[in-house]
């Protein structure tokens, strides 16, 4: 048996070095990066997890730089090597959580810190948790000295990290670069605060390569990569980062008890009584979804295409729809691109879908085809037509060709239910273009005046046909609905799928 004094004075060193691994071992630092307008890595952690719930994994570790620094000064300066991470519970659930810490060397991904990392992503594995990632920090730490390497190439973290298969969100302040931004790239949501440089190099690397000197601020800001779909959600301040990020959390457990209902009566007001006329979906997604349960991902990317994570009575729901306001809502390379990650998000984290129809189909011609349209197109068909969550599909508009299949996994029968709003019209093509296509040359024999005229009466007599419900005549789909219905009938359909 240990003699009582020696465990007491064992605690006494654990309790001290515990301390210094703290923010209060630091206060300068930590005042002057509150000065900022940050938090740090435990506060932004402590704000994330339940009360008493943290355990910490590798809090000990210091910077392997043994050879070139004094043994004391690394513990004082490099607490947990950068890295603080462990396990715990948000909102009841559990998971795991990480943040490198950019008051320890940049954030800078120590060679004891990827053992540490390693170890996280493997308990994350084994224990099927979701994975919560701050990813601030400069990439791989060239003076970790103590460790002999050529490459470093061997490292398994981002094998790890990648071939995890459980929820992963990143959140992405300040500077994050290389294997920092690799972690955040591989995550299946990133969140950024407005302050973030994203990028697979910072300015010494870039410089290095010789390809010229830039500022860290000129490298991958907010705007750009959110405007090229890198960054799913963009919030105010890294306090509204945890906030998204306990909502999205909040999607994987599954129904809950139904959130405040909007008036469904509403719906019906929503679509302009001009066909042509555009209009923001978003309304009609507000109208469908608990009260405060909606996180719009990627708005800035693929804008003929929304992309909502909701709740409707309860149930977690993936929400895509076209965007009318854009190209009117024909669904561009970008758009495709993000419909399909999106339907593969909604696959991986097991949360069923509902599609709102409104486009009159794929973008087409030479320009819209020297963006790659014909692969990306294809892929979001597949990402649909593989989903093996419920699907319920709802017309509100226009479901015209090849874009309409897409928006419903490729097929008005795939989803388990497709209905359509009063009003819709379906066609294996936009109905005017269909006339023209149709009756090309008895049209090119017409004068112009006869030949317009013929192509509005015809356009006319195709759109009597192309009712909703005349395809729900036909068994194309399966029903017309009052749009004060959806969300009771989306609902009903989505529980019984579920078994909820």
């Amino acid at each position: 048996m240990t003699p009582p004094d020696e465990t007491a004075d064992g605690l006494i060193e654990v309790l001290a070095r515990r301390f210094l691994t703290t923010d209060e071992a630091r206060p300068e630092k930590v005042e002057r990066w509150h000065a900022r307008g940050r938090r740090t890595a435990r506060e932004n952690l402590a704000d994330l997890v339940d009360a008493g719930s943290f355990v910490e994994y590798g809090r000990f570790l210091t910077a392997a730089q043994e050879q070139r620094r004094d043994l004391a000064d690394l513990v004082l300066q490099t607490p947990a090597d950068g890295i603080v991470g462990g396990t715990a519970e948000v909102d009841g659930q559990p998971c795991v959580v990480m943040s490198y810490d950019y008051l320890v060397l940049a954030g800078t991904q120590g060679m004891r810190g990827h053992r540490k990392t390693d170890r996280l992503v493997d308990t994350a594995r084994r224990m099927r948790l979701p994975a919560v990632f701050f990813t601030e920090g400069g990439g791989g730490r060239p003076g970790d000295v103590d460790i002999p390497l050529v490459s470093a190439l061997d490292l398994d973290l981002f094998a790890l990290w990648g071939a995890l298969d459980v929820p992963k969100i990143a959140v992405v302040s300040g500077r994050c670069f290389a294997g920092n931004a690799v972690i955040a790239g591989c995550a299946d949501l990133r969140i950024a605060t407005p302050d973030v440089n994203l990028g697979m190099a910072g300015p010494a690397m870039i410089a290095g390569g010789g390809l010229g000197d830039f500022a860290p601020e000129e490298i991958g800001p907010v705007a750009e990569q959110s405007a090229n779909g890198v960054l799913d959600v963009v919030v105010t301040d890294e306090e509204e980062a945890v906030e998204v990020v306990r909502r999205l959390l909040g999607y994987l457990r599954g129904p809950a008890a139904p959130g405040v209902a909007p008036d469904g009566a509403l719906l019906r007001d929503l679509l302009p009584e001009n066909d042509r006329e555009a209009f923001d979906v978003r309304p009609i997604i507000d109208g469908l979804a608990d009260e405060d349960s909606i996180t719009w991902l990627r708005e800035e990317f693929g804008t003929e295409l929304v992309t909502a994570l909701v709740r409707i009575e309860g149930i977690p729901v993936g929400v895509i729809a076209n965007q009318s306001t854009q190209l009117a809502g024909a669904i561009t390379s970008d758009a495709s691109i993000k419909g399909a990650d999106f339907l593969d998000l909604c696959e991986r984290w097991r949360i069923p879908v509902l599609s709102l129809v409104d486009t009159p189909g794929f973008m087409v011609g030479p320009e819209a085809e020297r963006t790659g349209l014909v692969r990306h197109a294809s892929r979001m068909v597949t990402a649909g037509a593989g989903l093996t969550v419920p699907l319920v599909g709802v017309v509100l508009r226009r479901g015209y060709g090849l874009g309409a299949q897409a928006m419903l996994g490729g097929s008005t029968h795939q989803p388990l239910l497709t209905v359509a709003w009063p009003g819709a019209h379906l066609g294996a093509m936009g109905l005017e273009g269909a006339v023209r296509l149709a009756l090309a040359k008895d049209l090119a024999a017409m004068p112009e005046d006869e030949r317009e005229r013929t192509v509005v009466e015809l356009t006319a007599s195709y759109r009597e046909h192309a009712k909703a419900l005349n395809a729900a005549r036909l068994n194309e789909i399966d029903d017309v609905i009052d749009p004060a219905e959806t969300r009771a009938i989306v609902a009903a359909t989505l529980r019984r799928a579920l078994g909820a």
